[in-house]
């Protein structure tokens, strides 16, 4: 297999170290808006090189992985779909767009390319995947995280909040997930994951929580429906590289790509 991975950042780094290593796995092609980042990465892996745009890799390439930005994935998804090629994407967020979204989906139906969305930093999506095909009364994401992990956010700027003067869990945010996604692009990707997953943007619940007090990032799934109810919770530690993402979405990767290889799907 030869993979594409866009942005080599916390996530785009642990993945290509981990398919570097994986022998179903012969050649990676490496791409960053930083294009040092890429060269430097590609130094560390045998199987990696740095490429300039994704275009010409698409000829020969069976899989790409998003792991850069919500804007880079609102670039590349629609010409990968567009040729035929399957494609994960990391900054789910960018599918909250129903326009967008469903334009992606109609095209990767019309030219058989998939669209594979990991399960990401938070537990429970099995639970509600299968829980969804009967009826829902509510879903609700409790979101967790210390102020490194919310600093530089817009929205937060703009309402006045300092993160770094909290001195208590405080709530920041309560409300649906369509607005989630898009006010914390870099930290929620879990609410959008959940969302397209469960009853949509708009019946999603989040809720997001600075907590001084905290060293990880933690992610709270309530679901209540016809199947009874369901709580899981899931402490994430934080990436040595990004405190404002989780190790585990980057296990979650990681693992997901060894599925696809190996054409695996135990628990699906």
């Amino acid at each position: 297999m030869r993979l594409a991975i866009v942005g080599c950042g916390s996530i785009g780094s642990e993945l290509a170290e981990a398919a570097d290593g994986m022998v179903e796995v012969k050649r990676i092609y490496l791409l960053d808006q930083n294009g040092k980042a890429a060269e430097l990465l590609s130094t560390k892996l045998k199987k990696a090189i740095a490429v300039r745009n994704i275009d010409q890799e698409l000829y020969h390439c069976d899989l790409v992985i998003e792991a850069a930005s919500q804007d880079a994935a609102r670039e590349v998804l629609p010409k990968v779909v567009g040729r035929g090629v399957d494609i994960m994407i990391m900054s789910v967020g960018v599918l909250v767009d129903d326009d967008y979204r469903n334009s992606i989906y109609s095209t990767a139906r019309t030219t058989g390319a998939r669209v594979l969305v990991p399960s990401g930093a938070v537990s429970g999506t099995d639970c509600l995947s299968s829980a969804v095909t009967g009826k829902i009364e509510s879903v609700e994401l409790i979101t967790t995280k210390s102020p490194d992990g919310l600093s530089g956010i817009t929205y937060l700027t703009e309402k006045g909040i300092d993160v770094d003067k909290i001195t208590e869990p405080t709530v920041i945010y309560k409300g649906p997930a369509r607005e989630a996604v898009k006010i914390f692009p870099k930290n929620v990707n879990v609410a959008a994951t959940v969302s397209i997953m469960g009853v949509g943007f708009d019946r999603t619940d989040v809720t997001v929580i600075v907590d001084p007090g905290t060293d990880s990032n933690s992610h709270e799934l309530r679901v209540k429906g016809e199947f009874g109810e369901m709580v899981s919770i899931t402490r994430n530690v934080p990436s040595v590289i990004n405190p404002s993402t989780s190790h585990l979405a980057a296990l979650s990767a990681i693992s997901a790509l060894k599925r696809i290889i190996r054409n695996e799907w135990v628990g699906i």
